[in-house]
């Protein structure tokens, strides 16, 4: 069964520790059963983000991407861990580059994630995410800071250029493809 107040007292226990490696571990148990943790947060209709922890030194949220839902380029400066709980993502990590005065990224690695797989993304990571699926994916995600009150950066599609996280911007990605 999977247990919302426990999964958050056992996540804030791993702040203590100060390792991002027992947080993932904690998130591993969770997503491990995803039909429990369906069962408890109910089969996402409709993409969208779901805050279950804020506080300033944890963010706990349930994401539900798009089917074919594409996102830019972001950083969440601060250590993250994604657990999938139903469908996939692939994830882009992105190398932060220098031309002239101006800063970029370019494409460094990727890691595609189903259910039951866990990533721990450090506090520099770039990337963005694709749900490549025609249905509806989710995700736990827990960041080790402010995650909702901290500026961010996001990156420009075709430029590839460092702006200022807009958060209108990003959610149009979270709405349905226009056919």
């Amino acid at each position: 069964m999977f247990d919302v107040d426990q999964f958050i007292a056992d996540l804030r226990a791993t702040l203590g520790e100060r390792s991002r490696k027992a947080m993932k571990e904690v998130v591993q148990r969770a997503v491990s059963d995803s039909a429990a943790v369906v069962r408890t947060l109910g089969e996402p209709e409709k993409p969208g983000v779901e805050v279950l922890h804020k506080s300033p030194e944890l963010v706990v949220l349930t994401l539900a991407w798009s089917p074919m839902q594409v996102t830019l380029p972001h950083n969440h400066r601060m250590s993250a861990v994604i657990g999938m709980y139903g469908g996939r993502e692939d994830n882009t990590f992105w190398r932060r580059t220098k031309e002239g005065s101006k800063f970029a990224i370019e494409p460094a690695s990727g890691e595609a994630l189903g259910t039951g797989d866990v990533a721990l993304l450090g506090p520099d990571i770039v990337h963005s995410v694709v749900n490549p699926l025609g249905k509806i994916s989710a995700a736990i995600h827990v960041y080790d800071g402010p995650f909702l009150t901290i500026e961010r950066s996001m990156w420009d599609a075709e430029t590839l250029q460092e702006q200022p996280f807009d958060i209108n911007v990003v959610a149009k990605g979270m709405a349905p493809p226009a056919r």
